[in-house]
């Protein structure tokens, strides 16, 4: 799967939560409704990098924001995931990334260790899980830039991550020419669109930043 990038706003509003969500090519829901579109969804959660979380900047002197006091700079970068339904009445997501960093003193060796977080986000709004985890960057001497692998994980309820037999059913149906909704998107249905959000997770990774790390990283 490939990452994308969310809203940082309560840890990313879920975009609009469609049925295309998945990491695994076993969905619970595979809609064709006669117009050629195909639309499979997953239990799997979404994986992405909030804004303004994927990189980090760090000062020689604090209160001083200006670059040439920049001691160095890390981007996190090719987050990838991996996803298993086989686990009874869990779901389990890994998911694993890069570090890039480059510093300005080149002077001897150096190591420099980097908090980051992985989140299980429900609904686009509910935290379930948060675990801090982090990252060490070894500079040789005289080396500018190193780089490093940081990893996470998490388990959802199968359960919650399942759209409700009614729900699905509301989706699913089949719509002839002539029916009064059969140019309404399910989804425009406010119960339904509840639902889908409800039944939706994303597992979302970043640096364990400051309140002054995220304001210098949205002002850039």
């Amino acid at each position: 799967m490939i990452a994308r990038r969310l809203p940082v706003t309560a840890l990313c509003a879920a975009a609009t939560l469609t049925l295309l969500a998945g990491c695994s090519k076993r969905g619970d829901i595979v809609v064709d409704q006669g117009v050629g579109i195909t639309a499979v969804r997953s239990r799997c959660p979404a994986v992405g990098i909030p804004d303004y979380t994927g990189d980090v900047t760090l000062f020689r002197t604090a209160g001083d924001k200006t670059a040439s006091d920049i001691d160095l700079v890390a981007a996190m970068t090719n987050v990838r995931t991996q996803c298993s339904e086989d686990q009874g009445d869990k779901v389990f997501a890994t998911v694993d990334f890069d570090v890039y960093a480059r510093r300005s003193d080149t002077s001897g060796a150096r190591q420099v260790t980097l908090p980051y977080f992985v989140t299980v986000l429900q609904g686009g709004t509910t935290v379930t899980s948060k675990r801090v985890g982090s990252v060490t960057l070894t500079f040789a001497p005289g080396e500018e830039r190193a780089q490093a692998k940081g990893s996470g994980s998490a388990y959802i309820d199968r359960a919650a991550a399942t759209l409700p037999q009614e729900i699905r059913d509301r989706i699913t149906r089949r719509r002839e020419a002539g029916d009064a909704d059969a140019a309404l998107d399910p989804l425009a249905d406010p119960e339904v669109r509840a639902a889908v959000a409800r039944a939706s997770f994303e597992l979302l990774v970043g640096f364990q930043l400051n309140d002054e790390q995220i304001a210098y990283n949205a002002r850039r």
